[in-house]
């Protein structure tokens, strides 16, 4: 695999109260996206921010905003994020009722389409997707909150849809979110990630961490 190694850093483990520092510093220490996680309580069991907060974050970073929607129905959304400066949109194939139609519009938007699997979504699921989504999503814990610890099996997933990637000769970015340290990182990249998505272990230490937190996720 000759692509970069991607670090998103997951604003959900931020310091809310100071949000916007918080994106300037990670810019600063180096990560390649922010990553932003948008819940509705519904579709799963937390509630975040919404597309103003999103709009508002945007002039703190010229970083690619990653955002992460797990909201249902999730299409009556992707326009209201799309102008709010989300450079990437990734939507659960069980948040609306046509997935390939929700990416074909985030598209039609000007911006990254991506598909995000659950654990216990199969890889199959991308079989008739594949042409459109410019990014996978694999999810190595349940969503809704920070913190949790890595579903092993999600490896073999990472693993097959690696293969898939390499098959259909598209560039597709492939990432990884939910218990991703130092331990887990380079077992996630050793299965075939390009894209880390992490949190807890971005954000651990306060400020003056970050730089070498993301250095050390990226196997440096």
């Amino acid at each position: 695999m000759t692509s970069p190694i991607l670090i998103s850093p997951s604003i959900l483990s931020a310091d809310f109260a100071r949000l916007g520092e918080e994106v300037r510093a990670i810019d600063e220490a180096g990560c390649d996206w922010v990553h932003i996680d948008v819940m509705d309580g519904h579709f799963v069991p937390n509630i975040t921010i919404g597309p103003a907060v999103v709009k508002a974050l945007r002039p703190h970073s010229q970083k690619p905003f990653d955002v992460h929607l797990m909201i249902s129905p999730v299409d009556l959304y992707l326009d209201a994020f799309a102008q709010a400066g989300a450079d990437i949109i990734t939507v659960h194939p069980e948040a609306g009722p046509h997935i390939h139609r929700s990416v074909q519009h985030i598209k039609s938007l000007g911006v990254k389409a991506g598909v995000v699997l659950n654990p216990g979504t199969p890889a199959k699921m991308l079989d008739y997707l594949m042409d459109d989504v410019d990014l996978i999503l694999v999810m190595s814990v349940n969503p809704g909150f920070g913190g949790q610890s890595f579903i092993e099996n999600q490896l073999r997933k990472i693993e097959a849809i690696r293969k898939m990637i390499d098959k259909s000769g598209r560039d597709i970015r492939l990432q990884v979110d939910g218990g991703i340290d130092f331990t887990t990182a380079p077992r996630a990249i050793a299965a075939g990630a390009d894209v880390l998505v992490a949190g807890t272990a971005t954000f651990r230490g306060g400020p003056s961490a970050y730089a070498g937190n993301i250095r050390k996720l990226r196997g440096g």
